[in-house]
């Protein structure tokens, strides 16, 4: 999972990435492996700063006044495959032709013939296990075709049109390429998000700024109005003398990830027209009548609601008012822990729990307690919590649950690594609830979840409910592909890198002799001098400023 961001200032002479800066930063929930910013300054000229890290740890004054240009990409990352190299933080840039850079948020999945397609075809290097490297070489190669010195937006969308047809999977973009403009667009499902909004220029004028983002609160917070979303299969061309857009793709089923409401956006967001803090007030009273079913079923009674911080809030105080329950904040969080769902190792989402959250006594101590999660996913937190509550003196521990049972990898970017890992794979409810040490599990319904988000835009006829389903929109996905995507994701791989280990279905190019003997771990890199093995962005060949002096 990721967050994109593209800016253009009608103003060339105003820099745009302190903005930029910004934008991440309310992005960050999306992503906190690693960040950069691409700008592009005068001549075309395009300026880099990236690297593993969070974004205020990445970009301080000096990096940032060395990003040059009214007109940028940025980008936070989480990695759902691959290692967690730097060189794998985005954006990625190719210099030919004309000089293009992208950000991505999604996964493609059908990146073993895209690959064969790059080596045996296009004869183009990737040097990343980021698919997201590869998604840039597929579009500039369909616009290396038109074999023009100077390109036009119709060559574009005839680009981002070939793009469509040939690469499967979810995929929301942007692009900048250099003297020209910003590019987005959204595949035909629109599984990720992707919106954008103008503002008057800054430095006043008679033109407008323009800006795309995974999120509506990167507007909000900058000032950008008449927020819309990408639509799906729609390609998007902004310069500073005008806006060109089309649907470059056929029709295909739109169905936006319905996770993003469960659990991933912010509550102030907006995407493809539902409130997410709606969707989740209307989620928990929903999941009230599942509760008050299932309590009177197994003829228990509650004495509390406590939510899990942060994302479970809105959803257990509705819970709780429509069962007029009192409601509790029992659980204290130290907001510098990260999101432990996004961790990228088991252990250590395991160790930072305790550390992320503390249980108050006197709200849990001889009391009934309903605890109120987002969602199930390896269990991990959740088992930690209840045992938290029960150390502090809960007399019996409920855990209800906004999503229905996650039993499913995800293929579109949500990093699920394995079925096998997931606490509801092949358990019933009662089974769940062993496993996490609860007294009982109450899961939301699915069709009470759809509901809970369509009902404010009654045009989202479907979703992507794959994690609960198994259901595949885009089609492709087959056992052989998860066992194959089960093994690249697993947490006992990750942030390992087999030397000379080029085989397609972990992103790379063919060529190369595998020895699997011979493994390392990979390791940072010192990235502040020009030189490729001396620190540059030795996946691009573009200097990358971070760490300068």
């Amino acid at each position: 999972m990721c967050g994109i961001l593209g800016l253009l200032l009608h103003d060339p002479s105003i820099d745009a990435a302190s903005e930029i800066c910004e934008g991440l930063s309310l992005l960050q929930h999306r992503g906190q492996d690693a960040c950069g910013i691409v700008t592009c300054g005068p001549k075309g000229r395009f300026y880099q700063c990236k690297a593993n890290g969070m974004v205020r740890d990445v970009f301080d004054a000096t990096a940032i006044s060395r990003l040059i240009g009214g007109m940028g990409v940025g980008h936070v990352r989480y990695p759902t495959a691959g290692s967690s190299n730097h060189a794998e933080a985005q954006p990625f840039y190719v210099n030919s032709p004309y000089g293009i850079v992208m950000a991505h948020n999604g996964n493609l999945i059908n990146t073993s013939s895209l690959l064969h397609y790059m080596d045996a075809v296009a004869h183009r290097h990737i040097n990343t296990t980021s698919d997201s490297e590869l998604l840039l070489n597929i579009f500039a190669d369909n616009l290396q075709k038109t074999g023009k010195f100077r390109i036009n937006e119709e060559d574009i969308f005839t680009a981002v049109g070939g793009l469509m047809q040939q690469v499967k999977g979810a995929y929301a973009c942007v692009a900048m390429l250099a003297g020209f403009g910003i590019i987005a667009f959204r595949d035909p499902n629109g599984i990720r998000p992707l919106g954008m909004g103008w503002r008057k220029a800054l430095g006043g004028g008679a033109g407008k700024d323009w800006l795309f983002a995974s999120e509506s609160v990167v507007a909000d917070a900058s000032g950008f109005v008449e927020w819309e979303d990408v639509k799906p299969g729609e390609a998007i061309i902004i310069t500073r003398n005008g806006v060109s857009r089309r649907q470059v793709s056929q029709p295909a089923t739109f169905a936006p990830d319905i996770f993003e409401y469960v659990y991933f956006a912010r509550p102030d967001s907006v995407l493809d027209g539902v409130s997410v803090y709606r969707s989740r007030m209307a989620m928990g009273d929903a999941l009230a009548d599942e509760v008050k079913r299932v309590l009177d079923e197994h003829k228990l009674t509650v004495d509390v609601v406590i939510p899990v911080p942060d994302t479970s809030r809105v959803a257990a105080l509705n819970l709780a008012q429509k069962l007029q329950l009192p409601y509790r904040e029992g659980f204290i969080k130290n907001r510098y822990v990260g999101r432990t769902f996004i961790m990228p190792g088991q252990q250590m989402r395991r160790k930072n729990v305790r550390r992320k959250l503390n249980a108050m006594a006197l709200e849990f101590s001889g009391k009934n307690v309903l605890i109120v999660d987002d969602s199930i996913v390896r269990g991990t937190t959740s088992k930690e919590i209840i045992q938290m509550a029960k150390d502090v003196g809960a007399k019996k521990v409920i855990v209800a649950s906004c999503a229905p049972p996650i039993r499913n990898v995800n293929v579109y970017g949500i990093d699920m690594p394995s079925r096998e890992e997931l606490v509801a794979y092949n358990r019933n409810e009662e089974q769940i609830a062993q496993a996490i040490g609860a007294d009982l599990v109450i899961f939301q319904t699915l069709p009470d979840l759809v509901a809970s988000v369509r009902q404010f835009n009654p045009a989202l006829e479907t979703f992507d409910c794959s994690v609960f389903t198994g259901e595949y929109v885009t089609g492709g996905v087959d056992e052989e592909y998860l066992r194959s995507l089960e093994q690249l994701r697993a947490d006992n791989v990750k942030g390992r890198m087999e030397i000379g280990g080029l085989g397609t279905l972990e992103g790379k190019g063919g060529g190369a002799v595998k020895h699997d003997y011979q493994t390392v771990e990979t390791k940072e890199m010192s990235m502040g001098c020009s030189g490729p093995m001396n620190g540059a962005d030795s996946t691009v060949g573009l200097h990358n400023t971070y760490s300068l002096q």
